[in-house]
């Protein structure tokens, strides 16, 4: 018996190990964050640079280990469909922080 999971159309879903190891990494990624909000050891706006990097790493983390992206021919459309779903949020999320800044600046001025 094989140690990694396959379905019914031959794709590997992981290894136990795989996903422990995912599983650790995230807990000593969260654990990182924590440590360095309950240390104060950086400034307030150094804390969020480095709970943002803690969690974009995490995402990719998340994404290796327990969604098994990556860079094979099998997975290139779920790869372009996460591409287009990162830009779309990017946008969204870009506009929505423009628009509202827009606002609040004309507002004040009057």
């Amino acid at each position: 018996m094989s140690d990694a999971h396959t379905s019914a159309s031959g794709e590997s879903h992981g290894s136990v190990g795989s996903y422990l190891t995912g599983f650790v990494i995230s807990v000593l990624l969260t654990a990182a964050a924590f440590g360095l909000v309950m240390a104060h050891t950086f400034s307030p706006s150094g804390t969020a640079g480095a709970i943002t990097l803690l969690a974009v790493v995490q995402i990719v983390v998340h994404l290796i280990f327990f969604l098994h992206m990556n860079g094979s021919s099998e997975q290139r459309w779920n790869i372009m469909a996460f591409a287009f779903t990162v830009v779309t949020v990017l946008i969204l999320v870009g506009g929505t922080i423009f628009i509202m800044h827009d606002t609040s600046i004309n507002m004040m001025s009057r």
